[in-house]
C-alpha cells in the first residue's frame, strides 16, 4: 500500500471544507460523481497512446529501412518527434492540464506521448515518399 501525502493532504482539506461551508451536500456528491467519472482518463490516454506507437513502430520497422544514413535519419526523427511532444507539453501546461497525483501517472503519459510523436514522424518520413 503506497503512501501518498498528497492524498492524505487533499483528504484533510476536503474534510476542513465540508465542516466550514454551509452549503448543501448536492455540491459535494457532483464534485464526488466527476472525480469518479475520470479516474483512470490518464492511464487510459496514455495506454491509447502507447498501442499507437506500438503500431506505428511496427509498419515502420517491419521492412528493412534504407542502408543510407539511417542512423542519422533516426536521429532526426527522433528529435523532431521530441520536439513536438515537448510542444504538446507546454501547452498543456498552459492550459494548466500537465498535473498528476503521481509520479507513475506523469512517466507514463509522457513517454507514451514521446514514444507517440517519435513513431508518427518516423512513420510519416519512411511511409509517406515525400523525402525519398
Amino acid at each position: 500500500m503506497n503512501f501518498d501525502f498528497l492524498d492524505v493532504f487533499g483528504v484533510v482539506i476536503d474534510v476542513v471544507e465540508l465542516l466550514g461551508s454551509n452549503s448543501s451536500d448536492s455540491n459535494y456528491n457532483e464534485k464526488s460523481k466527476i472525480e469518479k467519472k475520470t479516474k483512470y482518463f490518464t492511464e487510459k490516454v496514455s495506454a491509447v497512446f502507447l498501442f499507437s506507437s506500438a503500431v506505428l513502430f511496427f509498419f515502420v520497422f517491419k521492412d528493412p529501412l534504407p542502408s543510407e544514413k539511417y542512423v542519422q535519419t533516426l536521429i532526426v526523427a527522433s528529435l523532431i518527434g521530441v520536439a513536438i511532444s515537448f510542444l504538446l507539453f507546454f501547452v498543456l501546461h498552459s492550459l494548466e492540464k500537465y498535473y498528476f497525483k503521481s509520479v507513475f501517472q506523469w512517466l507514463f503519459f509522457s513517454i507514451s506521448v514521446l514514444s507517440f510523436f517519435i513513431s508518427l514522424v518516423l512513420w510519416i518520413y519512411f511511409k509517406s515518399g515525400i523525402f525519398s
